[in-house]
């Protein structure tokens, strides 16, 4: 397994974690809304000690980043906010179910088109398969 594969596990593994951490914590605090703020500012906190322990460059071409670049940051307050609200209500394993199902169909386009400076990876026959198992199995997972 590459140190590529491992690392994205780990990310993986995180999803389900961070959905189930926060939705704790915003039951507990009462909202929702709080206790994504907190994460985004603990996780603000340690982006910039990593970019710090990195080296501390890039900042200098912002001005000239093309502005739709930044709507990844709207996905990500999105995404926090919604698994926050909703894992709670809905059982983290179903609110997981529906966002993985969302990235492969996601995925899946980002990569056929090439959006965004992806390497293109046309979706054939063998890819719609693989898709259409994987999500498959995550269904599956669930109604177990």
């Amino acid at each position: 397994m590459s140190h590529y594969a491992l690392v994205m596990l780990l990310a993986g593994i995180g999803i389900p974690l961070l959905a189930a951490l926060n939705a704790a914590l915003g039951v507990r605090l009462g909202s929702p809304i709080a206790a994504a703020m907190i994460l985004f500012a603990v996780a603000l906190l340690a982006a910039g000690l990593v970019w710090l322990l990195s080296g501390a460059t890039g900042l200098a071409r912002l001005p000239g980043t093309p502005k739709h670049l930044f709507l990844a940051g709207l996905l990500v307050a999105f995404y926090v906010i919604s698994i926050t609200m909703v894992a709670p209500r809905f059982g983290v394993g179903n609110a997981v179910f529906f966002v993985l199902l969302g990235q492969l169909i996601s995925a899946a386009a980002i990569d056929h088109f090439g959006l965004f400076g992806a390497r293109v990876s046309p979706l054939s026959l063998t890819r719609s398969t693989g898709i259409a198992v994987m999500a498959l199995g995550v269904w599956i997972t669930q109604r177990a």
